[in-house]
């Protein structure tokens, strides 16, 4: 295997399955048992997961004109109840898990600490992080690039609806041109939106590969952690 450590960057919006709010089970098992296939080849897998099946902080704010950063917190705590959910769903199926938060929350998670992060991600565990960076105004992009740099992994996986990173939104445009790879300056000068710009720059900096690749179609993790070319790569 090509990757042996990743960091899995999911949105919240995936465990909504074909709901527009809350957790589908269907949907959450889908993607327990997407990364449970690669755990059990013996990849050291991270998750940052969003939480915009449940409050999306920056709708919130424009709709309702409350302050950015609180409407973050909210946010903030939505990804939470995610995490919850499938370190849940981690532990029936009999893996080690580890719950981290990036703002204390007693009895739900542990803190983030960087030495013990890296000594849960060593000993297989599979790590799921909640609250972003544990700061607002930053997205939980953001927060992947950070915790794929911190733990060393080889490759952060963004997993979206679409195949990769397209010119346009493939969903609206059909004439949208898809991208087999990209380097960062290249998504960052045409504005291609699928990560915010704070986490591509954090991910050129630090020479940490991106995948963007379809997460509905099931076996295509998978196929990344084997090097078969699906989605696009961004180096």
């Amino acid at each position: 295997m090509k990757y042996k450590k990743i960091l899995l960057k999911l949105s919240g919006e995936v465990l909504a399955g074909k709901n527009s709010f809350g957790i589908e089970e269907n949907a959450l098992m889908f993607y327990v048992n997407e990364i449970s296939e690669i755990v059990e080849k013996g990849i050291q897998v991270a998750i940052v997961i969003g939480g915009g099946n449940i409050f999306r902080g920056a709708s919130y704010s424009s709709a309702f004109n409350i302050d950015q950063p609180r409407a973050d917190y909210m946010g903030m705590l939505a990804t939470v109840i995610n995490g919850i959910a499938l370190n849940e769903a981690f532990r029936q199926k009999g893996f080690n898990c580890k719950h981290i938060t990036a703002f204390e929350i007693q009895k739900i998670g542990e803190i983030y600490n960087h030495e013990k992060a890296l000594q849960y991600f060593d000993s297989n565990n599979i790590i799921i992080f909640t609250g972003g960076t544990g700061n607002p105004l930053f997205t939980t992009d953001s927060a992947a690039a950070l915790r794929a740099i911190e733990l060393n992994c080889d490759l952060l996986i963004k997993g979206t609806k679409v195949d990769g990173v397209f010119s346009a939104d493939p969903l609206k445009y059909q004439d949208a041109i898809k991208y087999n790879t990209a380097s960062f300056d290249e998504v960052i000068e045409k504005n291609l939106k699928v990560m915010d710009t704070a986490a591509f720059a954090l991910c050129r900096e630090h020479k940490m590969p991106v995948v963007v690749y379809n997460a509905n179609i099931k076996g295509n993790l998978l196929k990344i952690i084997e090097s078969v070319k699906i989605g696009t790569l961004i180096s």
